[in-house]
């Protein structure tokens, strides 16, 4: 299986991120079908992924040629068992139930090509056991895309036991040359590796309010504008080696006698949960939403990855001049 075997590929979902997903396969040149159960929600889906390349566009940071293009590579279809026959690569975006996802992937190994890949976007569960019902696991991986995908570079492919090292290879070339920043992740584990990350951070985030530390609000500016500021041009081992290991060790030896260090969310987290605080979607979480404007605080986020995304393709473009 080469890369130029991905000429076609379909997307299941048509929700937050099935139509970004179609619209960064579609940029870098591969004839890409959004699925959904309904021929409406499907041509939503289709023109949510041509909004998001428009946004590309109107942002330079994909020429309108490019777009255009693009836009004649993308279709909609609600017919299921002819567009995974047809597809040589199939991502599904559907929600995160184990099951679901297992009877999905069962039925799309019995229909596609033996020669398609199969990939999950799943944000953490393991490909290892959603591919357990498969004939053919070899052909099963992650390809997990951040969110908002259209602008996100990240892609993790993560390898399951049984996946063939090449079909991975094969994937993170095509994502690549789609302009996106694939990672491998070679082991199968809860959280994948963006995740298991941020979930450090989040869970020692909630302990901090709770042990009366800071408040929500300092903790956020403090990841705002302290390391997150620098991580998209510092990384997190980089300054380790800027500073050097005996000083990290030293550091880290000490601090981390009082991290949250249980295998479980922190009560404040449990807390908030029971109560109903759920978040944005019910007004209150850690903040008070009736206070902050949540479509707002995704629009801040939209224009500073753009901002970051538009440097570097400028780098980029004064290199090659």
């Amino acid at each position: 299986m080469s890369n130029s075997h991905f000429r076609t590929a379909a997307v299941i979902g048509t929700g937050m991120m099935g139509p970004g997903i179609a619209g960064s396969l579609a940029l870098g040149g591969v004839r890409t079908t959004i699925l959904s159960r309904h021929e409406e929600t499907a041509a939503q889906g289709l023109e949510t992924a041509r909004g998001q390349l428009r946004v590309l566009a109107e942002n330079r940071l994909a020429e309108m040629i490019q777009v255009r293009e693009a836009y004649e590579r993308l279709e909609a279809s609600a017919t299921f068992d002819r567009t995974i026959a047809n597809a040589d690569l199939v991502i599904e975006s559907v929600p995160e139930n184990m099951e679901l996802k297992q009877r999905l992937f069962a039925r799309m190994d019995s229909l596609a090509d033996k020669s398609a890949v199969l990939a999950s976007n799943t944000s953490g569960l393991s490909i290892t056991a959603i591919a357990s019902r498969c004939r053919r696991p070899e052909r099963v991986l992650t390809a997990h895309f951040w969110n908002p995908p259209h602008l996100m570079p990240l892609v993790e492919i993560v390898q399951g036991e049984k996946t063939s090292p090449q079909a991975a290879k094969n994937v993170r070339d095509l994502l690549a040359a789609c302009g996106k920043v694939p990672v491998l992740v070679k082991r199968d584990r809860p959280g994948q590796l963006g995740n298991r990350l941020q979930m450090a951070l989040v869970r020692e985030a909630a302990y901090i309010i709770e042990e009366g530390i800071a408040d929500a609000e300092d903790v956020d500016l403090v990841a705002k504008n302290g390391f997150g500021l620098r991580m998209p041009a510092y990384g997190i081992l980089e300054h380790q080696d800027a500073v050097g290991l005996d000083m990290g060790l030293s550091v880290v030896d000490y601090v981390a006698q009082d991290l949250y260090n249980l295998p479980k969310a922190p009560n404040l987290y449990r807390a908030k949960v029971a109560a109903g605080e759920l978040g944005a979607k019910t007004g209150k979480g850690f903040y008070d939403w009736s206070k902050k404007s949540i479509d707002e605080v995704k629009a801040q986020r939209d224009r500073f990855v753009i901002e970051v995304l538009r440097g570097r393709r400028q780098k980029r473009e004064a290199k090659t001049a």
